[in-house]
């Protein structure tokens, strides 16, 4: 094969090592990882220092991940794993349940805030089997609510486009709410006065945000999510009443 042409590097086309080094597991190793990217952060990581966390070198690691875009491939899948799929029992449950899927997503994206920032990035995560396992799980709903399997397909990756684009900007402003240490509620009282300064002269935006006043920002994210996700839906169920 010429160089040109070589295969994306992804721990998901490498052949696994037969032996492994009996002290630690591929499984323990991953683990450990997302425990510390939750901690951390993605800058964080490095194989010296999780073997550091592990109480191994580096090179242990390494007869079990070949580099750290392999691990990060295994912790991708790993927290998708995470993700809650409803069974497609009937064509009219196909919103609920979609719907319920899309919640689970963006809860595991928030859990692990991370996440959103490497996909696509690294490898060929789309292969790692709990990844697999989730889109085969969605395709079915979709299915069942009556697209054919291409429709189906591109149907699926719209919703899930929509619930990453959203959980990545709030992951974002979680984190950045995280570094400051305080609660979110007092956070926000604390730039009221910068930010009606700003809105002066925007009279729309200061209307929204009169709405807002007093509600838990919890709250407010939930439904500006859930609103999104709901007018994704109705275009989807114009579609299958089109056809």
């Amino acid at each position: 094969m010429s160089a040109d042409k070589q295969q994306v590097p992804s721990v998901w086309t490498r052949p696994r090592r037969q032996r492994e080094q009996p002290a630690l597991s591929r499984e323990q190793i991953v683990s450990e990882a997302v425990a510390l990217l939750d901690a951390e952060g993605l800058e964080a990581l490095s194989m010296r220092k999780l073997g550091t966390r592990m109480g191994a070198g580096a090179t242990s690691l390494y007869r079990h991940v070949a580099n750290k875009d392999e691990l990060i491939e295994l912790v991708v899948d790993e927290v998708y794993g995470e993700l809650e799929v409803p069974e497609a029992d009937a064509p009219e449950g196909w919103r609920a349940a979609v719907g319920a899927s899309a919640h689970s997503l963006r809860a595991m994206a928030l859990r692990h805030p991370w996440v959103a920032s490497v996909l696509g990035q690294v490898g060929l995560a789309h292969l790692g089997p709990n990844l697999m396992n989730m889109s085969d799980r969605m395709l079915a709903l979709f299915r069942a609510a009556g697209f054919d399997g291409g429709e189906a397909d591109q149907a699926m990756k719209t919703v899930i486009a929509y619930v990453i684009g959203t959980a990545t900007s709030e992951a974002a402003y979680l984190s950045l709410l995280a570094r400051s240490g305080q609660d979110e509620r007092d956070w926000l009282e604390s730039l009221r006065p910068a930010s009606e300064q700003a809105m002066q002269d925007h009279p729309r935006l200061r209307e929204g945000q009169s709405a807002r006043q007093g509600k838990d920002p919890r709250t407010v994210r939930d439904e500006n999510f859930d609103y999104g996700l709901q007018r994704v839906l109705d275009g989807l169920a114009a579609r299958l009443d089109r056809r």
